[in-house]
């Protein structure tokens, strides 16, 4: 099973709320997910993003793969550095 940290889409049309989630990478983007990490609002300025980080570390230390919106979001918050390999 291959576990992926995405982003969940929620809110009304043109105004994104996005729950960060680990999720099988089979299941579709706003369907079934393993857990909830956290939460990205980029409508509202600055940007508000609020991780978990105990449980996104947990879960990159298990092999989960990060997107690339999530992994830029890890980097902005420190979770992981620039040497994040594929």
């Amino acid at each position: 099973m291959a576990v992926r940290i995405r982003l969940k889409r929620f809110g009304a049309k043109k105004r994104p709320f996005y729950r960060i989630v680990v999720a099988d990478s089979r299941s579709p983007r706003d369907g079934r997910f393993i857990d909830e990490i956290g939460y990205y609002n980029p409508i509202a300025q600055p940007a508000e993003i609020k991780i978990d980080v105990e449980k996104a570390k947990k879960w990159l230390s298990v092999g989960a793969q990060p997107s690339d919106t999530v992994k830029s979001l890890f980097k902005k918050e420190g979770i992981i550095g620039n040497s994040v390999s594929q």
